[in-house]
Formats: C-alpha cells, sequence, structure tokens
C-alpha cells in the first residue's frame, strides 16, 4: 500500500530517530530546562537571524495555535484568519473554546489579502457599536496554506504593513513550513518570514519529528510569562528534552531542508504524473499537497493499492482528492502509482 494521506502517517525521521535513541538513558532536568534544548533554540535563532528572539517548545499544531493565540490576545479579542485556515476548518474550535471568535475573510486559493484585511478592520472602528464588538487583536496566516499554496514576499510584506497600521501583531502557523520554504517558486527565506512576522511556528510533527512544534518570536513581550500560560493549556511537556533533540537534529546538517526539498520534489513527480494522465487540478499547489478531481471508477481502483483522503463530499461522477507527500514517501513513488492509474 502506498500512504499519501497527509505527511504525518510514520514515525520519526532515521536521523531523528537515531538521536533520541543515542540520548534515551541520559538524565536530564525536566520541561525543557536542558542542554539539548538550550542548543536547539540557539540553533534556531541562528537560523532565523534573530539572536535576540525565543524559543519554546510545544508538542502539536492546534495545542500550539490554541496557546500561542491565547496568550496574544485580550479575553474578548478575536484572531483575523482565512476561512480555510486550520484552526476555523480543523480544529474543533480549539480557538473558540479558549474564548477567543475567529473573524474570517474569504480565502483567495487559500490566502489572506491585505487590502481585505485593512478594510475589516477600518470598517470595524468605524462601527460606533465597535466597543460591544469582538476587537481584531491579531492576524492568523499558514505557509503553506490549508490548500497547499504560498504566499510571495510582496504579499507578505503587504499584510505586515496592514498590521503595523493597526498595531496588531501577524502570526503564522507553520505546520508545513519546511515544505512552504521549498516549494516551487518560494521567494522568501526563513530570516525573512522571521522578520515579517512577529511569532511564527517551525513544524516538527509534518517535517520529521515524532511530534513536535518550535513557537518562534523576534518579540518575546509579546509572550510574557509564555511558560505558565503553555502549563494552563497542558502544553509544557515534562519530558522537555525530547522535543529539543528532535529539533537540535532538523537544524542540524541542513535536515530540515532536505526534507522539505525531498517532500516538494515528490509532490511535483506525482502532480506531472496525474497531468500527464489527462485529470483536472481543483488546486493548483507548489507544495507537498496536491490537489485533482478524479473519476470516481478511478478512485475506487486507485484505492485498492493508494491511501489518499476524499477532499469534501464525493461528488455524482468525480469527486476531489487530496495526495500528500513526505520526508517518508519512497522513493520510487511515480513508477509504483503509474501501474494504478
Amino acid at each position: 500500500m502506498i500512504y499519501l494521506d497527509t505527511d504525518y502517517m510514520a514515525g520519526a525521521h532515521p536521523e531523528v530517530l537515531a538521536a533520541l535513541n543515542k540520548t534515551n538513558m541520559q538524565h536530564t532536568p525536566g520541561y525543557g530546562d536542558d542542554e539539548f534544548t538550550s542548543l536547539a533554540e540557539k540553533k534556531i535563532l541562528e537560523a532565523c537571524n534573530i539572536p535576540d528572539g525565543k524559543v519554546f517548545f510545544l508538542v502539536g499544531g492546534t495545542q500550539t495555535n490554541a496557546t500561542v493565540i491565547d496568550r496574544i490576545l485580550d479575553r474578548n479579542d478575536g484572531v483575523i484568519a482565512a476561512d480555510t485556515s486550520h484552526i476555523n476548518v480543523h480544529e474543533a474550535g480549539a480557538i473558540e473554546a479558549w474564548g477567543h471568535k475567529i473573524l474570517t475573510l474569504p480565502n483567495h486559493d487559500g490566502k489572506l489579502r491585505a487590502n481585505e484585511i485593512r478594510d475589516f478592520i477600518a470598517e470595524f472602528y468605524n462601527d460606533e457599536t465597535y466597543p460591544h464588538m469582538v476587537r481584531p487583536g491579531m492576524v492568523y496566516i499558514s505557509f503553506s496554506t490549508e490548500l497547499g499554496t504560498i504566499y510571495s514576499k510582496s504579499e507578505l510584506l503587504d499584510i505586515r504593513k496592514v498590521c503595523d497600521e493597526f498595531n496588531i501583531p501577524l502570526y503564522a502557523d507553520g505546520a508545513r513550513l519546511a515544505y512552504g520554504l521549498n516549494a516551487v517558486g518560494c521567494d522568501i527565506t526563513l530570516p525573512e518570514l522571521a522578520n515579517i512576522c512577529d511569532v511564527f511556528y517551525i513544524g516538527g510533527t509534518k517535517c520529521g519529528t515524532l511530534f513536535g512544534e518550535a513557537v518562534v518570536t523576534r518579540h518575546p513581550d509579546l509572550l510574557p510569562r509564555f511558560i505558565s500560560v503553555m502549563k494552563l493549556h497542558g502544553a509544557l511537556l515534562a519530558k522537555g528534552r525530547l522535543l529539543g533533540i528532535q529539533f537540535l537534529t532538523l537544524f542540524t546538517d541542513g535536515l530540515y531542508d532536505r526534507i522539505g526539498k525531498y517532500g516538494v520534489e515528490l509532490a511535483m513527480e506525482l502532480k506531472n504524473l496525474l497531468l500527464s494522465k489527462g485529470f483536472r487540478q481543483f488546486i493548483n499547489s507548489p507544495t507537498n499537497q496536491q490537489f485533482f478531481e478524479l473519476p470516481n471508477p478511478v478512485i475506487e481502483k486507485l484505492r485498492e493499492n493508494v491511501s489518499f483522503e476524499l477532499w469534501g463530499a464525493p461528488g455524482d461522477k468525480a469527486s476531489k482528492v487530496r495526495f500528500v507527500t513526505s520526508w517518508s514517501t519512497p522513493s520510487n513513488l511515480i513508477s509504483e502509482l503509474e501501474k494504478y492509474l
């Protein structure tokens, strides 16, 4: 069986697993107060070129989004996000459960547009009754988006300008950051992203770790007493060194980039194969997520040997599907897949 459902189906990248095994019997302080976590933070800040920044390690993406957003916002604030965003569609109300409304705007291939963010916030303050309304207190984006697309550098700078106009922070969900930064046509680097966003996280769960996300900020004052808030959210791992070891490995010898490049390269080969067979894309993604519409008989035949997701409700004659590659996808994917098409 070929597994293309998502990018966290396998365990850990062999180099990460080897590092965990090598250090397994070492005794270290808990909650991230260990040398591995300290070194991982240093490596990440160097890679981001923000030496005065701060890194916090959490376990999963939904947990990370809920904890960061809850810390940044006041109790009566909301977060601006695309209607297709992960926090709005696939996090089971985790943000709302902590008292923060998601203020959705229409997506454009999964992305927000700066002018629409500006218009939304301006309209809020132009309403004389705004003290009775949920204040837009931050902007949430994903890199890459829920639809596998990426923001250009100019698009991000435009959103940054709007955030500066209204003095609100910009937060980026980087669950698939390795694949976003290595996407076809990506014109932004990790240091540039770190300089544009106030807070973002580097995804590990979908990019080579057993679990883990690294929250990065160039403005530590935006996350005051964050360790305490992590504890409040059940997000502070007692064996914190397990996170430190994994991210230290990801940011040694370019492993994080290698993982991203490999996943994207296979995704492009997959895209070209499906296009050559005459199948229609319904989203043109440059990352490791590929979205196609396939005839239902093709889907039924393919599912005998390939595991993948339907994207939404099935259609009468054809249905939308998503294929996702990762560091663990076999290198002979295309030759194997072609047998079943």
